[in-house]
């Protein structure tokens, strides 16, 4: 895992959040329909529907925007009908990439992500043609800036908690752990670190250096997927 890092890519989207707080509320919206859909709506014993509902939280979405999505999911309130689907391919310079969907129409949804990779000297490929190259895993970031802590004594406490792995930089520290343990570690760092973000996610085991022109072509892929309604989430392996 050594060399990973997705906070530049988080950084970015906060960055954008206010431009595009609407799309994000939507994607959101969407994340919550399906964990209730799947699980039902009692947070306690749906951990699917617990992580995204903490997630729009941590997005500041409205709670009447989350129980709203919610009951429609749950049948008290007319909704639409989403399905999840991912979809794999080869980004410029032979990145591997994942793209998680949640849509009501999947013919429209296809165009429109097989459109983007072609435009940006890709291509979209059969259903397990780079996943065997991702683990899911939790992730976890903690503002380092005003901690009073060094690197090894954060480590500690990390491992402590539960972490698999940590990744560092100037600003954050990166922490990975098993699915499993996800919840318990990220409660666990809540309690003494400001977070900056806790999701899970797919990590990538092999990583693709590009020169810098694929690096280019790879960025407007990312934007251009994430700007699609229907996306809702994309992985790739593209050395950062």
């Amino acid at each position: 895992m050594a060399g990973h890092s997705k906070w530049h890519n988080i950084r970015h989207k906060k960055n954008a959040k206010d431009a595009k707080r609407g799309k994000i509320f939507m994607k959101l919206a969407k994340e919550i329909y399906m964990a209730a859909k799947q699980g039902g709506a009692d947070l306690e014993t749906n951990a699917a529907l617990r992580l995204a509902v903490d997630k729009a939280k941590g997005n500041n979405m409205p709670n009447d925007n989350i129980e709203r999505a919610i009951n429609k999911a749950t049948g008290n309130v007319d909704g639409e009908n989403y399905e999840e689907f991912t979809y794999e391919g080869y980004g410029p310079g032979g990145v591997a990439v994942m793209v998680d969907v949640l849509t009501d129409n999947k013919n429209r949804t296809a165009s429109e992500v097989r459109h983007a990779f072609s435009k940006n000297n890709g291509n979209l490929g059969e259903n397990g043609c780079v996943s065997f190259m991702f683990h899911r895993k939790g992730y976890i970031v903690v503002d380092r800036t005003e901690l009073d802590l060094d690197e090894d004594e954060f480590m500690l406490e990390a491992i402590e908690a539960g972490c698999e792995e940590i990744e560092t930089n100037e600003e954050v520290f990166e922490v990975f752990t098993e699915p499993a343990d996800f919840e318990s570690v990220r409660d666990t760092l809540k309690e003494k670190f400001k977070l900056e973000a806790a999701e899970m996610t797919m990590v990538p085991d092999t990583y693709t250096e590009v020169p810098e022109d694929h690096s280019e072509e790879m960025e407007k892929l990312i934007d251009m997927l994430e700007d699609l309604d229907d996306v809702q989430e994309i992985h790739h392996n593209m050395q950062q």
